[in-house]
């Protein structure tokens, strides 16, 4: 057991990313800090608070400059936040240019706009990950439109519907959730400037002018200080809450039509068993699923960082950093996952149609009411459906033969044809091209 399953060595490869780790690690951390005091040098010196060639050969000494995270730990240690011990080093290291640093900035400044910083890279990459998964669903929904399969509610057969659907149906939320972006990233990337207690008193009228300046720096939307409104940190982590339980969803059903009494759908390459020969376990899928509840069992968490107590919280606000980047971790990972298993789908056409046939024909039960129903009550038409299912089972016939050799009923439709699972594709293929047209039509 390690106290990080994402960067373990043994369960890394599984549960982690190493492209996000990266994105994510300390020592990204702190060249986006120091990247963060040599824009607000130089915007500093834009509104005239600074000199300008005292900011360009502080940021010129800073450009050359790397800081270990472990030189910053005992400071991180005596102040709760690693940035005077940083802006020390950075000092140290620019000598007399140094006073043109940190101008009207407090530490919260710095580390909110460094994980702007750091979020705006982790989102490409998963804004990335999610389009080529988005693809693979896509293309393999259009595979499977005519692909017929038991719909099924409540663990129990309902009615035909297609594989196509059925694909479709897990792109759905993807599909709203890579729409969001856009809007995702205004409320997040804005620009974190105001000072000890948030009004930018420091720099006094330049308060606004120094906030825009680095905002345009660090090309982050500029925005009054955001202390304690913590609302983008709160979107973020409910956007991947919902990626990771989308996937989720999608992995879960993967686990459950792959089922060895089911076997309809398989993705993948399955994984082995230590003692039986014939397994081959959903491994990626069940990552998916762990992942999924673990980034929904941190909301809750998250949340709590949304209710700082006065000007400023250092309490409420690491909770943010203990949350957030193992949310981005798990989303990572499980999109990783997501499109390898999207891209070997593979389906058990006849076991497919067999789960159709289970039951005497159920699966058309619905249709079979409806259809009576335009002849009678509605009432009196599932009664004479269900009366039809029972003497299907009793004579081990088909639903569609037990309507046409009714008296009653017999006479009112051709229940072969109209009882054809076929004819649901149709209706399952006009939903599925609803569905996927909602990306299209972007």
């Amino acid at each position: 057991m390690t106290p990080s399953p994402f960067t373990s060595a043994l369960t890394g490869a599984l549960f982690g990313d190493e492209d996000v780790a990266a994105l994510l690690s300390d020592t990204a951390f702190v060249a986006k800090m120091i990247a963060v005091e040599s824009a607000l040098a130089r915007a500093a010196a834009e509104v005239g608070l600074v000199e300008r060639d005292a900011a360009e050969r502080a940021c010129a000494h800073l450009s050359e400059l790397q800081v270990a995270p472990e030189a910053l730990g005992a400071g991180m240690a005596s102040s709760g936040v690693p940035v005077p011990a940083l802006v020390r080093a950075l000092q140290d290291a620019c000598g007399q240019d140094g006073d043109a640093l940190h101008w009207g900035a407090t530490s919260q400044d710095i580390v909110d706009c460094a994980h702007m910083l750091q979020w705006r890279a982790v989102l490409e990459v998963l804004e990335q990950r999610l389009a080529a998964t988005l693809d693979a669903l896509a293309a393999a929904s259009a595979a499977g439109a005519d692909t017929l399969m038991a719909g099924r509610t409540r663990s129990q057969i309902a009615t035909p519907i297609t594989l196509g659907l059925r694909i479709a149906t897990w792109a759905q939320p993807l599909i709203a959730l890579e729409a969001e972006l856009p809007a995702l990233r205004a409320q997040l990337l804005r620009v974190q400037f105001g000072g000890a207690s948030g009004s930018g008193s420091a720099v006094g009228e330049s308060a606004r002018a120094l906030s825009d300046a680095l905002a345009r720096a660090l090309g982050l939307e500029p925005a009054p200080c955001w202390h304690l409104d913590r609302s983008g940190p709160q979107a973020l982590g409910g956007w991947l809450v919902r990626l990771t339980a989308a996937l989720g969803k999608f992995a879960r059903d993967l686990i459950t039509a792959g089922r060895s009494e089911i076997a309809e759908l398989q993705a993948g390459t399955g994984g082995g068993s230590s003692t039986m020969p014939q397994k081959s376990n959903p491994v990626a899928a069940e990552a998916m699923v762990t992942l999924a509840q673990y980034a929904a069992a941190l909301q809750p968490l998250l949340a709590q960082a949304a209710m700082p107590s006065e000007e400023r919280d250092g309490a409420a606000w690491a909770l943010e950093w203990m949350a957030l980047p193992q949310m981005g971790m798990a989303a990572a990972a499980a999109l990783r996952h997501a499109d390898g298993l999207a891209r070997s789908l593979r389906a058990d056409t006849a076991r497919m149609g067999a789960a159709l046939e289970h039951g005497n024909g159920a699966a058309m039960a619905e249709t079979a009411s409806f259809l009576l129903a335009a002849h009678m009550p509605r009432q009196e038409a599932a009664g004479c459906v269900k009366a039809a299912l029972a003497a299907a089972r009793a004579a081990d016939t088909t639903l569609a033969d037990a309507l046409a050799n009714d008296p009653c009923c017999g006479p009112l439709a051709d229940w072969t044809a109209q009882l054809d699972p076929v004819a649901a594709i149709a209706a399952a293929e006009s939903m599925r091209q609803r569905i996927l047209s909602r990306r299209q039509a972007r």
